[in-house]
């Protein structure tokens, strides 16, 4: 029930009284309002900083978890590469020796890494040794085969005999004698620089 002066007089109340009671009864009452007000702007300011949170929160999340994602990509790529780089060396560091063994050397066994990438990309190593060797042996007994450097193991040349200066001299045998491979031990200019110090040997 609202409180009015005509209220209060009815129960007896003096005017000194009532005038008390409405002034007490309105500061509570406007004091109850302040506070309410003031109850209402917080629960206000709350729910926008709750919202404000909530979005902080989720940008945050959000950014966090992208962030995270590229660097982890961007780990993964750099490793990836890392290996990558790592297996071509020893592909190559195989294959160039390889090639060595099979005689393919200089400016040949440039020549032949260069005309071979796809090869070195398909081999397959065990430690740093080549699995299978058999696309490359295709390419040393066809294409590369112009690469290989023949390697010919000639025998010892008999020393050139002393020059005859009064010591015993050389037979027509001694200058046309030959090693055991079928070749002259003495050379052209040799066997002509020996007749000539032994005309004898040029008659008959």
């Amino acid at each position: 029930m609202a409180m009015t002066r005509k209220g209060l007089k009815a129960m007896g109340l003096t005017d000194e009284q009532i005038d008390s009671i409405i002034e007490m009864h309105t500061e509570t009452v406007d004091g109850l309002k302040e506070k309410l007000k003031a109850a209402e702007g917080k629960a206000n300011k709350l729910d926008d900083v709750q919202k404000e949170l909530d979005g902080l929160k989720a940008n945050s999340g959000d950014d966090w978890k992208s962030k995270y994602e590229k660097e982890h990509s961007d780990f993964e790529s750099y490793k990836k590469g890392v290996t990558e780089k790592e297996t071509k060396a020893a592909k190559e560091k195989a294959v160039r020796a390889y090639f060595e063994g099979q005689n393919i050397t200089g400016n040949n066994l440039d020549i032949a890494m260069r005309g071979c990438r796809d090869e070195i990309g398909a081999i397959e190593l065990d430690g740093d040794k080549i699995k299978d060797t058999a696309a490359l042996d295709a390419l040393v007994n066809g294409t590369f085969a112009g690469l290989v450097v023949t390697k010919t193991v000639q025998g010892a040349r008999t020393a050139n005999p002393p020059a005859n200066n009064g010591g015993s001299k050389l037979t027509r045998a001694d200058i046309y004698a030959k090693d055991e491979h079928g070749r002259y031990k003495l050379s052209a200019s040799e066997r002509q620089k020996a007749l000539a110090e032994n005309p004898e040997l040029m008659k008959g």
